[in-house]
């Protein structure tokens, strides 16, 4: 076959002995990319991707990359070399089973999250297994915490108006002051 493939290689499109099965050097460079994704971030999920089809992992994909999120398919063994000697990333161990996608979250994490809930209500086909954030493994009610809370711009949004309230009243207060003086000052002068 091979040489068949060799004089004919159009007469056999699928048959390429470049690409059959994933050298040595090529699941390092995965690793390498791995650990690379995992270093820039700050929160893990687990998903059990099993009955999706391509083009829902693309929609999830893009759901994801508004919010700095990364999901990326690749066996558990790999990944499981990635997180290898990794205090941050040891407790995925313990999710590394079945077929998983791995949401990787810098930024926005609850952003993300939303996004991954979303896209499990409207396929009703995927489960979380678990997630990691900050070294500590999640509970799905801790997932859920966190996809509960408002989204940085939303947090950014509420400390700017504290902010801005707190100016305002200073300001007032400090324009109070000459004013108040002014009152007494024309109240003295009045009774006088």
């Amino acid at each position: 076959m091979i040489l068949l493939w060799a004089v004919c290689p159009s007469f056999f499109p699928r048959f390429d002995p470049t690409t059959m099965g994933r050298t040595l050097e090529s699941k390092k460079k995965i690793v390498e990319e791995l650990q690379k994704l995992l270093g820039e971030a700050e929160m893990a999920l687990v998903l059990d991707y099993q009955g999706l089809s391509i083009k829902e992992m693309s929609d999830l994909r893009n759901r994801l990359h508004s919010n700095n999120g990364i999901c990326k398919v690749t066996k558990n063994t790999l990944m499981r070399q990635a997180i290898d000697g990794s205090e941050t990333w040891s407790g995925l161990e313990s999710l590394l089973t079945g077929t998983n996608a791995f949401i990787l979250i810098k930024g926005d994490v609850g952003g993300a999250v939303k996004e991954v809930q979303t896209f499990q209500k409207d396929t009703k086909k995927s489960q979380t297994k678990g997630g990691l954030f900050e070294g500590k493994l999640l509970s799905q009610d801790e997932i859920k915490a966190i996809a509960s809370l408002p989204s940085r711009e939303a947090l950014m949004a509420q400390i700017a108006g504290s902010i801005n309230a707190i100016a305002t009243k200073v300001a007032v207060g400090i324009n109070e002051v000459p004013s108040g003086l002014a009152r007494s000052i024309q109240q003295h002068a009045d009774s006088a």
